[in-house]
C-alpha cells in the first residue's frame, strides 16, 4: 500500500471516529452552556469526560493536521518550504492536544 493510500485511509477512518465523538461534545455542551464555572470543571473532571475529550482532542488534530498536510502537498511547490510547514504542523498537533490534555487530567473540583 502506498503512501498516499494509507493518508487517505486514516483520513478517513479519523473522521468516522470524529462523528460520535463530536456529537457526544456538542450534546454536553449544550447542557452545561448556561452553568456556572463549578459545574463545567465538575464535567471535565469526571473520569468519562476526561477520557472522551482527551479523544476528542487527538483525533481532531489528527485528522485537521491530515488535511492541511494535503493543502500543503497541492499548493506549495518548493519542497524545503513543504516540509518546514509539515514538520511545524506535526510539531503543533502533538504539542497542543498533549499540552490540553494535561492541563484536563491536572483539573481539580
Amino acid at each position: 500500500m502506498n503512501n498516499v493510500t494509507k493518508k487517505w485511509l486514516f483520513l478517513k477512518a479519523s473522521s468516522v471516529v470524529l462523528i460520535p465523538l463530536m456529537t457526544w461534545f456538542i450534546l454536553n455542551l449544550v447542557s452545561v452552556f448556561d452553568k456556572n464555572y463549578v459545574d463545567i470543571v465538575s464535567f471535565f473532571s469526571n473520569q468519562p469526560s476526561k477520557i472522551l475529550v482527551s479523544l476528542l482532542l487527538v483525533f481532531a488534530y489528527f485528522f485537521s493536521a491530515l488535511s492541511i498536510s494535503e493543502v500543503f502537498e497541492d499548493y506549495i511547490q518548493d519542497e524545503k518550504t513543504k516540509n518546514s510547514a509539515n514538520k511545524a504542523l506535526n510539531i503543533f498537533a502533538i504539542i497542543i492536544p498533549l499540552i490540553t490534555i494535561i492541563i484536563i487530567f491536572n483539573l481539580n473540583t
